[in-house]
């Protein structure tokens, strides 16, 4: 079976890969300072809770965090006796090609989100991930990667205003019943959430008019979800979009 890592900056995603599907998937938040071992006994013990054999033989690796990969590798090494394929190193290869300016560092998160997108969709596509960042990738035709955006992530812009604001609490992102919000929490949360919707929409209609044809909107992410339920502004939802990016390419690299 294949265990494939997906390393955000807040959160770290293993899944496994039977080879025809995905049979369980955890998360656990992101640590430079979690070693290997750790890494070993926490994965073994939902292993056996979920029933499933350890029989991992294969590893594939995105992550947005440098710190947090040697430990990946090594439990990768010493417990699964595979070198994992770690997205971005020279030795790892991609099924579509990169074009962004010269020296440009581009985050694996988004170059896998790209590898599935082509793969689901074809190319023409616009890709936004609601993540630590809200991240619009912006794949060509040939599904190569060409650029984007970033802007602060939802939860961030929360924490923000709740650190630098003395008098404003903490909320949770939801749908507010009324633009208009009659107490502080209700103001809070129509402003992010209609903020944010106008933010999608608008960034969106400005690449689909720079590109000048149509564009597909794939939406993936935690809050995706939220957004797609309550307002028309992505044309799909892909829960595991990252994650079959990375069987992808492990498979590509595979085969070449």
């Amino acid at each position: 079976m294949l265990l494939a890592v997906d390393c955000g900056n807040t959160n770290t995603v293993f899944s496994i890969w039977d080879g025809a599907k995905f049979v369980s998937n955890w998360r656990i938040a992101t640590s430079h300072k979690r070693t290997a071992d750790q890494y070993y006994v926490w994965l073994t013990t939902l292993l056996k809770l979920g029933g499933i054999e350890n029989d991992i033989e294969e590893m594939v690796i995105s992550s947005t965090v440098p710190r947090v990969v040697f430990n990946l590798r090594v439990l990768g090494d010493k417990y699964f006796h595979t070198r994992p394929l770690v997205v971005g190193r020279s030795d790892c290869k991609l099924p579509v090609s990169v074009r962004v300016d010269e020296g440009t560092a581009v985050g694996s998160d988004r170059l896998v989100n790209t590898v599935a997108g082509f793969n689901l969709f074809g190319g023409d596509l616009i890709i936004v991930d609601f993540g630590t960042a809200t991240t619009f990738d912006v794949v060509d035709t040939d599904g190569a990667y060409i650029g984007g955006v970033i802007a602060p992530g939802v939860n961030l812009s929360l924490e923000a205003l709740h650190k630098d604001a003395a008098a404003l609490p903490h909320v949770d992102i939801s749908k507010p019943q009324n633009v208009i919000g009659t107490n502080t929490v209700a103001c809070l949360q129509s402003g992010v959430f209609w903020g944010y919707v106008g933010l999608v929409r608008e960034i969106c209609d400005r690449i689909k008019s720079e590109r000048g044809r149509p564009m597909k909107v794939i939406s993936t992410g935690g809050l995706a979800p939220l957004f797609q339920q309550s307002v028309r502004l992505f044309d799909q939802f892909e829960e595991d979009l990252t994650m079959h990016g990375l069987i992808v390419i492990h498979q590509f690299n595979k085969e070449s």
